[in-house]
């Protein structure tokens, strides 16, 4: 397969879309890794963490985001990511009864993990912890200051506009194999190159909903940042990460990191470091 999975599987959601399923799993499973991707992007970017965690037996499960797998990202609410992740959960506790599952999500994955966190899941719930890289709490994705305002009014009459911003392709990894290989996405269509106004509007209203609400985070957490991050701003990160309990929080920082932690060069290093935590959470 294109992304190196063991095979794949089809998520219908409560609405009956049909989402891709992408599956790693090594022969013998010892914890379920439940992928939720960032923005613009599709599950198969989790290959190159999948690779190395279905080394250490552990299975990484991931879902194409609804409105993403073509030029431009186009939803109604970001409260559909929410129901589609929710059965995501589901399915993934129906296949993998017993196993315990850590919620892993990167960018836009995080923020719904976050929301997820929130909102969704009790202290008794199948997942173990969470696992966050370069969560998009707030933009850093340079667009003219002038349509910032207009966004969420013009996303009501104008929802699949696109909101003009710059190229950033190629200020994701320092990787220049899995630059290429996102470029080869594009061009084929998988992966997004624009954002709608409503796609935009909704994530800066869930940003906001996190600010006022992420104090009340009550799940064991991983989460690692970058340094170098030109699309989630992550000094607001590391500040509102700050507010969680010290004692169910780990963060680490990569300076030098573009926004894509599991994909940068010292990613086997970051991949330890998971292993490791994860480890510690099973009983």
């Amino acid at each position: 397969m294109r992304f190196l999975e063991t095979q794949k599987d089809v998520l219908t959601t409560k609405d009956g879309l049909e989402l891709d399923i992408h599956i790693w799993e090594p022969d013998s499973t010892q914890a379920i890794l439940l992928a939720v991707h960032g923005g613009l992007a599709h599950a198969g970017d989790y290959v190159t963490p999948a690779l190395f965690f279905k080394e250490k037996e552990i299975t990484t499960v991931a879902y194409d985001l609804r409105g993403h797998k073509k030029e431009k990202v186009c939803i109604d609410s970001f409260e559909q990511f929410l129901d589609d992740t929710n059965v995501f959960i589901e399915w993934v506790k129906a296949r993998y009864p017993d196993i315990p599952i850590f919620y892993l999500g990167h960018s836009v994955g995080a923020l719904i993990g976050t929301h997820m966190g929130l909102k969704s899941m009790k202290k008794e719930s199948a997942i173990k912890g969470f696992i966050f890289s370069s969560p998009y709490y707030e933009n850093a994705i340079k667009v003219n200051p002038l349509i910032i305002p207009m966004i969420k009014m013009l996303s009501k009459i104008f929802p699949d506009l696109p909101i003009p911003s710059e190229d950033i392709t190629d200020l994701l990894t320092h990787d220049k194999t899995i630059t290429d290989r996102h470029r080869q996405d594009e061009k084929d269509g998988i992966r997004a190159v624009k954002a709608s106004i409503r796609f935009g509007s909704e994530l800066f209203s869930a940003q906001d909903w996190v600010k006022n609400n992420i104090q009340n985070w009550a799940h064991p957490l991983f989460a690692v940042l970058a340094g170098s991050d030109q699309v989630a701003k992550t000094a607001e990160s590391y500040r509102l990460l700050k507010t969680i309990n010290p004692d169910l929080l780990t963060a680490l920082t990569y300076n030098g990191n573009y926004h894509e932690n599991f994909n940068e060069l010292n990613r086997e290093e970051l991949f330890y470091q998971i292993y490791d935590w994860m480890i510690s959470k099973i009983d």
